[in-house]
C-alpha cells in the first residue's frame, strides 16, 4: 500500500513538471498562452513577478474559494491542493528557464513550439489523471462548481477555462489599453490540450485490453 502511495505521488509531481514545462512552452511560443495561465501570464507582464509566482497565488486562491463553497464539507486532505499549486508554480518558472534560450524566427515555429507544448501539457494533465491522488487547483475548484451545480464535469471546465481567457483579456485592457499575452494560440491550445488527453486515453485503453486479452489467452493455454 505504502509503495503504490508513493508511485502515485511520484507520478503526480512528474505530471506537474511536464504541465510545467508543456505551459511554459507554449507561453514561449509568443502567440498566446494555456488558459489556465492566461491571468497569472497577463499579471506577470504587468507587474516584476514570475508567471510561477503568480500561478501560486491564484492556486491558492482557488483552494480558498473551494473550501468556503464546501464549508466543513471540504475534505482537509485537499488543502494539499497548496503544496500541488506551489509545485506547479515552481515548475512553471523551471520551465521558462529551460525554454528561455530558445528563439523563433518564423511563425511556422511558433506553431510548432505551440504545438509541442499542447502535447507536453496533455501529458502532464493525463499523468495527474491516472496518479489519482491530489488533485491540482484548477480542477479542484471545477469539480467543486460542477458538484454544486449538478453540471457536468467537462462543461463547466469549458466554460471555467474561458473565464480565465476572458479575465486576462479584462485585466490586458486595463493594464495595456490592449489584448496582450491572449492571442490565437490561447484558443488553438485549449481545443488541442483535451483532444490529446483523449488521445491518450484511448491509446491507454487500447494497450490495456490488449494486455487483457494476452493474458486470458495465456491462462488459456
Amino acid at each position: 500500500m505504502a509503495k503504490q502511495l508513493v508511485q502515485r505521488y511520484m507520478i503526480l509531481i512528474a505530471g506537474l513538471l511536464l504541465m510545467g514545462v508543456g505551459t511554459a512552452l507554449v507561453t514561449k511560443a509568443n502567440i498566446g498562452t494555456s488558459p489556465i495561465a492566461s491571468v497569472p501570464y497577463v499579471l506577470s507582464l504587468k507587474f516584476p513577478i514570475s508567471m510561477g509566482v503568480m500561478t501560486i497565488g491564484i492556486c491558492v486562491l482557488f483552494v480558498v474559494l473551494q473550501a468556503l463553497l464546501l464549508g466543513k464539507q471540504f475534505p482537509k486532505i485537499q488543502y494539499l491542493q497548496v503544496f500541488v499549486g506551489v509545485l506547479f508554480g515552481l515548475f512553471l518558472d523551471l520551465g521558462a528557464y529551460m525554454v528561455s534560450s530558445i528563439n523563433f524566427t518564423m511563425y511556422f515555429m511558433n506553431m510548432l513550439a505551440l504545438l509541442t507544448g499542447c502535447i507536453i501539457l496533455a501529458v502532464g494533465i493525463y499523468l495527474q489523471i491516472i496518479a489519482n491522488a491530489i488533485l491540482n487547483p484548477g480542477e479542484g475548484i471545477v469539480k467543486v462548481i460542477s458538484e454544486k451545480l449538478g453540471a457536468e464535469f467537462g462543461n463547466i471546465k469549458i466554460i471555467f477555462d474561458w473565464t480565465l481567457v476572458s479575465i486576462g483579456i479584462v485585466i490586458s485592457l486595463f493594464a495595456f489599453g490592449s489584448i496582450e499575452g491572449v492571442r490565437e494560440g490561447t484558443v488553438i491550445s485549449a481545443f488541442l490540450v483535451g483532444y490529446f488527453i483523449k488521445l491518450l486515453r484511448r491509446i491507454a485503453f487500447r494497450l490495456s485490453s490488449k494486455r487483457t486479452a494476452k493474458a486470458v489467452i495465456e491462462q488459456g493455454q
